[in-house]
């Protein structure tokens, strides 16, 4: 069971890091989130913070969890995945000078 969950973690931060990235170089932002985001390249950061915390929970959660560190590991990965989300939304908040009709 701990494989298959790692898998999908892996993944799912593989695909969060690789928009985050697409977002700071580029300025490009999903489609779906395009008409949100007023500032792509701190929403960009804010998704690798986030990357960066499911590989930190991956790590520590299933494979250092047999050691007295895994709890306490798990929980700085998670303010550090409060902290990315907190990043992203001040990137869909911030920036930007679009007036009402743009498509509020």
């Amino acid at each position: 069971m701990k494989l298959y969950l790692a898998m999908a973690l892996a993944l799912l931060a593989l695909l969060i890091a690789a928009s985050g990235v697409a977002a700071v170089t580029r300025g490009w932002v999903l489609p779906m989130n395009r008409r949100h985001v007023r500032a792509p390249r701190l929403y960009g950061w804010g998704q690798l913070v986030v990357a960066f915390a499911l590989c930190w929970q991956l790590v520590f959660g299933l494979v250092i969890s047999d050691s007295g560190t895994g709890p306490a590991g798990t929980l700085i990965g998670g303010v550090i995945l409060l902290a990315g989300i907190v990043v992203m939304m001040v990137g869909q908040l911030a920036g930007g000078n679009r007036n009402a009709a743009d498509g509020l």
